[in-house]
């Protein structure tokens, strides 16, 4: 038993007797332990009985827990987190940090009723004797149907009331089972000590409330977990003593057998008989102990199992928000996936992809840096049967050689230094779903044979590892560059070159399809509006000619770019308005504006249009005819009699 004489704070003074084994502490009345001071969390500390000591938990109070400790002649804190500490006699406890901190010292009193030792067997000693199924041979039949049963279970808490009442019906003279388990399920055993909870009474007939106090003795199952062993008391009031514990609940005759995993004990079955002694013999010590062996593997199974399943749950819930975030991002309202354009290339590029969006081939997507190539292998995986599945991208260009591989293949734990576990690749990771390597030509050619192996069997094998695993991945492949030629240069596998270009998608540069820029721009307005909560009104007539003017050699990200930039000067409810677009743009408007010809015949409009250029040359040149006329693809000559038709010589 723990005892606390407490030496500061409202209580000092007072000693409390910790008889459960685990006692929430804090200021809350939802506390085993109140402690009304201010230096105290609402919910701060617990402390736990494991079946051989006491230990104290930080519960994250956001406010300190020591353990002061004479050592050595000297006095030492220890500061308590999550991980127990173990607690010794003559310990002083703080609760909360400063002068107004709560302060009790520590007493470990013996408990009378584990100082009985009774009928004790360990777990290697249990082996049911010749003779113990003589007397009743229908109960061997009984007890192997029953263990059928439990095996079958695969929920802790069918498993628990089903093992209660097989124990009914085995064991005539049981009047109360209670099974008691550890609160951590042992997988977190060197992390600390940990508490043994009483979860399930059943009373013959009838089942026990669990809101209601349940009634048990603990010195059996501490004695149990002490002494790793099955225990008996035949007459427990004699044999075990006149306890406050027996005498509250009338117990008579009690065993308990412990439920084990290997060298852990995962819990307690503690059966009794409160109306007469005598009632329990060896024969249904061994009984329950066998008992115990089967019903021990499933408690271990169906926790297990439960971990299992919440782990998968929380895998699905996290795989649809990840892909539900990733259509977000790429939602425009009219489809899953946002490729906007309008242009005879853009219907082209549309058309093509329906074609090849529910087949296995492998496509190779080509085009110039920031044209959408990921995009478009995106709207491939999210419009085909594999959309439920993972869509993983990876630039093959940002990552070094080394770490390419090991990123998309996988490792083994220590396949190379710094590999202190099994990785899964990019591969695996895709199982069933589309991985999409963009700038497949940076790949090196060491790995061009790996990913070529990939696409003819289906298999990977992981760095370090000699077993490969087959794989079912769709692979799109991007480059904004030539293939063709990097074969020739030698640097590309002309076998994974024809491999990866089964069928090929070419995604048009921006200055190809100029009539989608005005799509593209209201796009990106309506985003980055929404994103920065700054409505827009549109675009100025003179603002949306200089973007449809300038060439964008950055393609759709670089009109993406300026468009954000845009939305962050702009005031809210205006039009867009040239002066703030950037200066390359401006300087493209500006010269559409000084060779916009007045309204004529033709050729006096072509006549304004040649003249303008003319002086802008002249002026890029310094009044330099003969560089003018190089710029300009005319002769000296040419040009001044070109100078002397326009009065300009």
């Amino acid at each position: 038993m723990l005892r606390l004489r407490f030496t500061s704070g409202q209580r000092s003074g007072e000693t409390v007797d910790v008889v459960e084994d685990v006692v929430h502490v804090g200021r809350a009345d939802t506390n085993e332990l109140v402690l009304r001071d201010d230096a105290v969390f609402p919910m701060h500390a617990k402390l736990l009985f494991d079946g051989t000591g006491w230990s104290i938990v930080d519960v994250h109070s956001e406010r300190a827990t020591y353990v002061d400790r004479s050592e050595g002649g000297d006095r030492t804190s220890h500061a308590v987190d999550a991980a127990p500490v173990l607690l010794i006699d003559g310990d002083v406890i703080r609760f909360g940090a400063g002068d107004d901190s709560v302060s009790a010292i520590v007493h470990l009193v013996d408990d009378v009723e584990s100082a009985h030792v009774v009928v004790v067997r360990r777990l290697d000693e249990i082996v049911p004797s010749e003779d113990a199924f003589d007397s009743d041979p229908k109960r061997l039949r009984a007890l192997y149907a029953v263990q059928k049963r439990i095996g079958g279970c695969s929920e802790l808490g069918d498993l628990l009331s089903l093992l209660c009442d097989e124990i009914f019906l085995l064991v005539r003279g049981v009047t109360h089972v209670t099974v008691v388990l550890r609160d951590d399920d042992g997988t977190d055993s060197a992390q600390g000590l940990a508490a043994y909870v009483p979860v399930l009474t059943r009373v013959r007939g009838m089942v026990v409330a669990s809101t209601k106090p349940i009634p048990i003795t603990r010195s059996v199952y501490r004695k149990v977990i002490a002494e790793r062993a099955a225990v008996l008391a035949a007459d427990a009031p004699s044999e075990v003593g006149q306890t406050e514990s027996l005498l509250s609940t009338h117990i008579r005759s009690v065993i308990g057998v412990p439920l084990w995993r290997g060298e852990d004990i995962l819990g307690v079955v503690q059966v009794d008989n409160r109306e007469s002694p005598g009632v329990f013999t060896h024969d249904d010590l061994e009984l329950l102990a066998t008992l115990a062996h089967n019903a021990s593997l499933a408690v271990a199974n169906c926790r297990l199992l439960a971990r299992l399943q919440s782990a998968e749950e929380r895998l699905k819930k996290e795989n649809s928000f990840l892909k539900g975030r990733e259509q977000t991002r790429r939602a425009d309202g009219r489809g899953p996936i946002a490729i906007v354009g309008q242009s005879s290339a853009m219907d082209t590029l549309l058309e093509h992809l329906k074609k090849v969006v529910d087949t296995r081939v492998t496509v190779l997507i080509e085009g110039e840096t920031g044209v959408g190539k990921e995009l478009v292998a995106s709207a491939l995986h999210y419009q085909s049967r594999r959309r439920e599945r993972l869509f993983v991208a990876q630039n093959c260009g940002a990552m070094p050689d080394n770490l390419l591989e090991s990123e998309l293949f996988g490792h083994k734990k220590g396949a190379f230094t710094g590999a202190h576990e099994d990785k899964k690749g990019l591969f695996e990771v895709a199982d069933g779903g589309t991985l999409f390597l963009d700038e497949v030509s940076e790949m090196p050619l060491s790995l061009q044979a790996k990913l070529l192996r990939v696409l003819q069997e289906g298999e990977i094998r992981p760095v370090g590892s000699n077993v490969e695993r087959r794989v079912d991945v769709r692979i799109v492949a991007a480059t904004n560059r030539n293939l063709e030629g990097e074969v020739s240069a030698g640097r590309f596998r002309e076998d994974l070159y024809y491999r990866l270009k089964v069928f090929p998608l070419r995604v048009p540069p921006l200055r190809e399809r100029r009539e989608d820029i005005p799509l593209l721009a209201d796009h990106f307005l309506k985003i980055h509006g929404r994103e920065m909560g700054k409505p827009v009104a549109g675009y100025s007539q003179q603002a949306m000619e200089a973007l449809q003017a300038y060439d964008f050699p950055g393609n759709v990200r670089e009109l993406q770019n300026e468009v954000q930039r845009i939305v962050i000067q702009v005031e809210p409810g205006e039009f867009v308005t040239p002066d703030l677009l950037s200066p390359r743009i401006r300087q493209t408007a500006e010269a559409l504006s000084r060779t916009r010809p007045e309204k004529g015949s033709l050729k006096d409009m072509m006549d304004q249009v040649e003249r303008v250029l003319l002086l802008e040359s002249l002026r890029e040149h310094g009044n330099n005819k003969s560089a003018a006329a190089r710029t300009l693809g005319i002769t000296r000559e040419g040009l001044h009699k070109k100078l002397r038709q326009f009065g300009m010589t």
